[in-house]
């Protein structure tokens, strides 16, 4: 069985990999990983010939200008390495010393000493930290009570600093006060009145507390006045993406490893990997690894393009990778057994470095609670622009701008009474607004320009969903936009396209899909709807069930079975066919909340064109996977996510749970998840932006997005208390109600329809990771 690496199956890194790949070639040839395991946190862990072959290699440099000695690269070398070390974990404390100094004293370089300083530092003689720290908790040099003062040419340093890094350097970058004058102070363990008490970290390293009372010499003062408070923080900032990008090295490698060993441990006469249980865990450690890739590399897009956002960007980033690793890397434990808990296995150490990279400069719950904090801080510009006439270059506009101007068209033109509706709209109700968005060009956002859609980009189209349900405007009929519309344009013949496409843009043509049977649920390829030649047409005969919306539709795609004598997948084909053809019957279907959202639709002897049938005879099943795979990333849309969390924020004003610390800490990692969905369903976005067909991987967007969307509807009902049940519409300050109860029932059935979570689990488990059949 073939061992995937981790680029087949997690895609390219959000680095630089001419840099990723030259640190990985010098890690190899330096045995990090044996040395790590010798450590007990007793001594220093670094080698000093090691650590100035880092420094000769560029290492330390990378981001420091060319005019003081360095690279002069931007920020992602720096990320592309601490990805490197993160595969290969260094005993040398490459971000508490290497990437710290660097990020810090060019700022303060045209000072002789600080110049000095850093030039030791670059040569790799010199390993300096930054010791800022003093209470638990604390993510930003803000309170410090650490004080200098001149005293007879001399200056005199009095405080502690805890969880510095790294223990054993050979100097601290001290952030003190003068007064109330930011300052950095260089102090060395050897300076008489300093004492320095390490702390042995559980995968081996050092941390230490400095307890200072020193009088030292006046040049020991580095900097002065508020840029050294500004320049620390950036740093600190910087450094947790950079700990990010380390942990994501270390996600990508215990998953290979993990996979490897479930490929090739045999129990029983079988490789544990043919285990559904255990290839369903696998599937969600997956999951959690591409969660990360992704909301990394926004991180650093973002970042790069917001540098005043950096904070914010950061510490979310941090809090959400640093739990997953954690969790993934304790999850490998137990998929190993026994010996996953030995000293010798490697999966044992990455889960230690993974600890203490997750507590290091600020720990999730920590962070989690900051990015609230930062968030309800956070406002864009507060006039919006006008509507963009139709012809204009969307992705031209800043993303403020398109943003205000989305939300004034909403403002302007959608039904104040359909605002939030806890339900599915039948077509009577949303007509007007479905005509509005045709008028106005915006029925079809992801489709090309030549077939009068939007062209938005990936970015653009999440702005305009999130603009969409943060007024809460109801989903339109919308199965020819999103399913079909991308069927046609790819499959369908320059005829049918012709036809079809403005067809439904003008409303005139209302689709549902029909695809599952009373026995072909998630199994579609035992469909028995069938169609028969007969001419120029084909005689349909069979049922379809599920179908949402079929009564207020006025045609349906349907996968049929054209052929009996090869095998079910190659003898199904995909046929248009117009509901109001003789033989045709609807029955509607009432759901759990009372709704009547599904029909069974009922063929017999219905006469269907053979020009309705799209990429040819027994090609349905092709197409059926592009469908699916349209879907999928469908309903793997933040959409549902983000409207279940704007009921619950809408519930938190009207119940005063935002005074609640543990509303505020649930709350907080809600807000997480649903940037989490967002980074990964970007990433499937620019796939479809770019006409590229979905992989099967598309499967795992689809529980991500419905799971969450299931997680938030249980706070819902979790916070509402005594109203968690209620059908009354509890009143809202916007004007709306709000039926707690009804985004819970609701998301009983995402995880079902489209192929049920379970299934989608199959799909990821045998397509993408190749784990053995059971």
């Amino acid at each position: 069985m073939t061992a995937l690496d981790s680029h087949t199956l997690f895609g390219p890194l959000p680095h630089h990999a001419d840099f990723m790949d030259a640190a990985a070639g010098l890690l190899a040839h330096v045995s990090p990983l044996a040395r790590l395991r010798a450590l007990r946190g007793t001594t220093p862990g670094w080698d000093k010939d090691t650590w100035r072959a880092l420094a000769e290699a560029g290492w330390i440099g990378a981001v420091v200008p060319e005019s003081r000695g360095g690279l002069g690269l931007d920020l992602e070398a720096l990320g592309a390495i601490a990805t490197a070390v993160g595969e290969s974990p260094l005993p040398e404390p490459y971000l508490g010393a290497g990437a710290m100094a660097a990020l810090i004293l060019p700022a303060f370089a045209d000072h002789a000493p600080v110049a000095d300083l850093l030039h030791g530092v670059l040569a790799g003689d010199v390993m300096a930290g930054l010791a800022w720290q003093e209470n638990p908790g604390e993510v930003v040099p803000t309170s410090v009570s650490t004080s200098v003062n001149h005293d007879n040419g001399r200056v005199h340093v009095v405080g502690a600093k805890r969880w510095v890094a790294p223990a054993g350097a050979d100097g601290w970058l001290v952030h003190a006060r003068l007064g109330e004058l930011p300052t950095l102070v260089w102090v060395r363990p050897d300076d008489a009145g300093v004492t320095v008490d390490t702390e042995p970290r559980a995968d081996g390293s050092l941390l230490c507390t400095l307890h200072i009372d020193a009088y030292l010499p006046a040049a020991r003062l580095l900097a002065q006045g508020p840029q050294v408070d500004r320049v620390c923080q950036q740093a600190l900032e910087s450094m947790r993406l950079l700990q990010c990008s380390e942990l994501y090295g270390i996600a990508r490698r215990v998953y290979t490893m993990t996979l490897d060993y479930l490929k090739t441990r045999v129990q029983f006469g079988k490789p544990i990997g043919a285990n559904q249980a255990l290839q369903h865990r696998m599937v969600d450690a997956y999951i959690s690894v591409m969660v990360c890739g992704a909301l990394l590399a926004e991180a650093w897009r973002e970042g790069a393009a917001q540098p005043s956002a950096l904070p914010r960007i950061a510490t979310l980033a941090k809090a959400r990778i640093a739990e997953r690793v954690v969790a993934l890397c304790r999850e490998a434990v137990q998929l190993h057994g026994a010996i996953g808990y030995t000293d010798e296995y490697d999966v044992g150490l990455y889960l230690k470095r993974a600890l203490q990279a997750a507590s290091w400069l600020g720990s999730p719950r920590t962070l989690h609670g900051r990015y609230l904090a930062l968030r309800q801080q956070h406002g864009g510009p507060a006039q919006p622009e006008g509507p963009a006439a139709s012809g204009t270059d969307y992705d031209a506009m800043t993303d403020d701008g398109f943003r205000l101007m989305v939300r004034a068209f909403l403002r302007d033109h959608y039904p104040q009474a359909l605002r939030h509706v806890p339900r599915r709209l039948r077509l009577h109700e949303a007509r007007d607004w479905y005509m509005t968005l045709s008028r106005q060009g915006w029925l079809a956002p992801a489709w090309p320009r030549q077939h009068g859609g939007m062209a938005l980009s990936p970015a653009k189209l999440l702005i305009f969903f999130e603009e969409m349900e943060g007024w809460g405007a109801a989903r339109l009929p919308d199965q020819g936009i999103i399913n079909l519309g991308p069927v046609l344009i790819k499959h369908g013949t320059p005829a049918q396209q012709a036809y079809y496409l403005p067809r439904i843009l003008a409303g005139q043509d209302i689709w549902c899909q029909g695809y599952s049977e009373p026995n072909a649920g998630s199994d579609l390829a035992s469909l028995r709807t069938e169609a028969v030649a007969d001419g120029d047409d084909f005689i349909v005969n069979g049922q379809k069930i599920w179908t949402t919306l079929a009564h207020d539709a006025t045609h349906i795609f349907a996968l049929v079975r054209t052929d009996r004598n090869v095998k079910p997948q190659a003898g199904i084909s995909f046929l248009l066919i117009d509901l109001s053809t003789p033989g045709v019957t609807i029955r509607p279907i009432t759901n759990i909340i009372g709704e009547q959202e599904f029909c069974e639709v009922f063929f017999e002897n219905v006469r269907v064109p053979r020009a309705n049938l799209v990429g040819g005879l027994n090609q349905g099943w092709t197409i059926a996977k592009d469908l699916l795979g349209y879907e999928r990333i469908f309903a793997g849309s933040p959409q549902q996510s983000r409207q279940a969390l704007h009921h619950l924020e809408q519930l938190a004003e009207s119940q005063s749970l935002y005074d609640l610390p543990e509303f505020c800490q649930v709350y907080a990692r809600l807000l997480g998840d649903v940037r989490e969905l967002e980074a990964l369903y970007g990433r499937y976005a620019d796939i479809v932006r770019r006409g590229e067909l979905l992989p099967p991987s598309v499967s795992a967007l689809k529980v991500l997005a419905t799971e969450t969307y299931v997680r938030i509807a249980r706070e819902i009902v979790h916070w509402a208390d005594d109203a968690g049940a209620s059908w009354q519409g509890l009143p809202m300050a916007d004007g709306t109600a709000l039926t707690p109860c009804a985004p819970f029932l609701q998301s009983l059935v995402t995880t079902i329809y489209g192929g049920s979570s379970e299934i989608q689990r199959n799909i990821v488990a045998k397509a993408v990771l190749g784990l053995p059949n059971h």
